[in-house]
């Protein structure tokens, strides 16, 4: 009993062999246990974005050159439809933050439910 209360209050010295055991517990625990408690981490799916606000993220270009990869809500796009309007609209959302830029590409972003919420538009100087 008095062995179980020492541990409990972790009153052994540094350094000692009960003090080893105790921290070889928690390190098992903390190593071990992911595999077999499920603590129902997932990572995020998406960022979810505040109005009016960009997502940047950093991609490779095929010439190995840095590109940005911009992330714009559809609210901030102004109802764009067209292709050359969806471009002038990301367009007049990137540069205010990054200057004079071009838009290489875009693709949209999609929820859960297949609704278009975000455009990933691949910039280039």
């Amino acid at each position: 009993m008095n062995t179980l209360r020492s541990y409990i209050f972790w009153t052994y010295e540094r350094g000692s062999f009960h003090y080893d055991v105790m921290v070889t517990l928690i390190l098992l625990f903390l190593f071990l246990s992911p595999r077999f408690i499920d603590f129902k981490d997932r990572p995020v799916q998406q960022v979810p974005l505040q109005h009016s606000e960009v997502l940047v993220k950093a991609a490779r270009g095929a010439d190995e050159e840095p590109t940005f990869v911009y992330e714009i809500r559809v609210d901030d796009l102004r109802g764009a439809k067209s292709d050359a309007a969806l471009r002038q609209a990301i367009l007049n959302v990137v540069e205010p933050i990054s200057g004079e830029v071009t838009v290489e590409k875009y693709s949209p972003v999609v929820d859960a439910k297949g609704h278009v919420v975000a455009y990933d538009a691949t910039i280039v100087r």
